[in-house]
Formats: structure tokens, C-alpha cells, sequence
């Protein structure tokens, strides 16, 4: 895995399965985390969006590893990036976390970036001819 752009991704959905994951075994200490409250329905919350990270950042990894990574995976990756920048940052805004919480918003930011310049590679190389699109 040559590509800096397809690392990038690749680490980002590992990272994304990471963090969804202890946010279902352990969504009250995430929330601590993010200065959120932690109510057994907060937690229950937390822990499914949590499942759901885990779904997307093990689709993105799964796409980054295989030879013609699925343009539609990688643009859906990028939609649920920048979704939960504007998520935490309305949750912020609202006074639902502390500003600490930002610094999610400012990695899912990046990796929105990241994941979306990848795609764009990815649906670039896809418009080429078969004998004119590298790997």
C-alpha cells in the first residue's frame, strides 16, 4: 500500500472501528470524555452510534485493502466524516459537550479531507481506460 491517501483512509477506518468499539463497551467513559452527561439513555445512545462507527470504519478499512476500492464506500465513509462534524459541533453549541469535544470534530474534519481526496483519486482513476489506471 503505496498510496499516502489510501494509508491515510485505511488508518482512519481502523481508527474509526477503535473508537466506535469502546464507545459500545464503554460509552459512560467516552461521554466523561467529551463532558457529556451520562444517563443510562446518553450511554445506550452512545453506544449505538458507536455500533454504527464500527459498521463504517470496517467498510472503509475493507475498501482500502482490496485492489479497486468501491468509489461508493469511500464517498459514504466521507458523508458519515463530515456528519459527525457538524454533529459534535451542534452538540457543542449546545452545551450537550464541553469545547474538548472539538478536537473530535477537528480529527473527523481532517479525516473527511482525507477520505473524500481519496475518493476523488479513486473515482478519477475509475474514468480512465483499463490499460491507463495504475494501482
Amino acid at each position: 500500500m503505496s498510496d499516502p491517501l489510501r494509508l491515510a483512509a485505511c488508518g482512519i477506518g481502523a481508527v474509526t472501528v477503535l473508537s466506535g468499539a469502546a464507545q459500545v463497551v464503554a460509552p459512560g467513559f467516552v461521554l466523561g470524555l467529551v463532558g457529556a452527561e451520562r444517563t443510562p439513555t446518553a450511554k445506550q445512545l452512545f453506544a449505538t452510534v458507536g455500533l454504527f462507527m464500527v459498521v463504517v470504519g470496517g467498510s472503509l478499512t475493507h475498501a482500502t485493502l482490496k485492489e479497486s476500492p468501491p468509489h461508493v464506500t469511500l464517498v459514504w465513509a466521507g458523508a458519515q466524516k463530515a456528519g459527525a462534524v457538524a454533529a459534535v459541533g451542534i452538540g457543542t453549541a449546545r452545551g450537550v459537550f464541553r469545547p474538548r469535544a472539538l478536537a473530535v470534530a477537528g480529527f473527523d474534519l481532517l479525516s473527511a479531507g482525507v477520505v473524500a481526496a481519496y475518493a476523488k483519486q479513486v473515482g478519477d482513476r475509475a474514468a480512465l481506460p483499463p490499460a491507463h489506471r495504475g494501482s
